[in-house]
């Protein structure tokens, strides 16, 4: 709260207010004894730190109930209303002080506004000075996570790069190959390949792919590894028509897959099965049998892939994924993003 709220800048503001108004009171005696600049130092920072905290809480926590005019406007009512009650409740229990008057009595409409004035005053000054601070922060932040975005991205295509091995020359390799295969199953198996690489070159351009093209991607993907791994791997595809235009990172599913495949043991009599569907939150469920290695392969990672993606999502929509484990199963949700 300490942070959120910037409690140094009020006490700091509280400061430089209670000198600038105290070098103002030119009839202000010159023998006052010290402790009586201390209490009106510390008087002064508490109405301010009072109303500080009053217009920290309304723009800190936005209301869908209110707007903001309305917000701006009910802020400042409690505060000067607190400014005044304080300033009446300390000044009848604390001594009298050279530079503090005497508490008004609210019984004239002249005392009345002269006592809501100078709350106001208090309150405009804390009100504009958190604003600003806080305006500002929020925009040093959003800089801070366009760019923390962008490195993600560029790691992204760093490591994409990282796995292939002059991607436009073997893409077109594979066109060339699919022409003289001479046999149906051959060339099946290269055109899957293909569009494998297609969509991995293609997708540096975007942040985020819909779930339809990444599906798309994935059966081509999965093709290669039926191809490989033959009935050892089993994966149940149940994906709900109207989720199909949301949004996901970019392979972030193929990422989910091969984790499952790398990370885990399986075998002809005991297939991996891997479940994709998605559910009405909404978000994309990958579900894989838990049957950890005992030895890793050198190049499974360490978890910086899940880790990735998660700060993506937290950076795209503000949004977790989750990661659970239980009855010997693996299971990441992925949550779906609009456009």
């Amino acid at each position: 709260m300490f942070k959120a709220y910037q409690i140094k800048w009020c006490l700091i503001l509280a400061g430089i207010f209670a000198i600038s108004t105290l070098f103002l009171r030119q009839s202000s005696p010159v023998s006052v004894p010290l402790w009586e600049y201390l209490d009106y130092t510390l008087r002064l920072t508490f109405y301010m730190t009072a109303c500080w905290v009053i217009h920290a809480y309304f723009l800190l926590h936005k209301t869908t109930y209110l707007s903001n005019s309305a917000r701006l406007i009910i802020s400042n009512l409690i505060a000067i209303l607190m400014v005044v009650s304080l300033n009446r409740f300390v000044s009848y229990l604390l001594p009298d002080n050279h530079f503090i008057d005497p508490p008004i009595l609210l019984n004239s409409l002249r005392n009345i506004l002269h006592a809501f004035f100078g709350g106001f005053i208090v309150s405009v000054i804390c009100y504009s000075a958190f604003y600003s601070i806080h305006t500002n922060l929020a925009l040093q932040t959003s800089k801070l996570e366009n760019e923390i975005l962008e490195q993600a991205h560029l790691r992204a295509q760093l490591l994409s790069l990282q796995q292939q091995i002059s991607p436009h020359f073997l893409f077109n390799s594979l066109s060339t190959l699919n022409a003289i295969a001479p046999d149906q199953h051959t060339r099946s198996y290269i055109v899957q390949l293909a569009a494998v690489y297609r969509y991995v070159l293609n997708f540096n351009e975007h942040y985020l792919t819909p779930l339809k093209d990444e599906l798309i991607f994935i059966k081509s993907y999965l093709y290669i590894m039926n191809e490989r791994f033959d009935k050892a791997l089993q994966v149940k595809i149940d994906i709900s028509e109207h989720h199909l235009k949301m949004m996901i990172p970019p392979l972030s599913l193929q990422l989910l897959v091969e984790n499952a495949i790398k990370h885990n043991m399986f075998t002809l009599q005991q297939p991996l099965h891997i479940t994709i569907k998605t559910d009405g939150s909404p978000a994309l469920i990958v579900e894989n049998d838990h049957r950890p290695k005992k030895v890793l392969e050198a190049n499974t990672g360490t978890g910086t892939g899940l880790k990735n993606i998660s700060e993506r999502y937290r950076l795209l929509g503000n949004t977790t994924i989750s990661v659970s484990k239980e009855n010997s199963k693996f299971c990441v949700s992925l949550p779906l993003l609009q456009k």
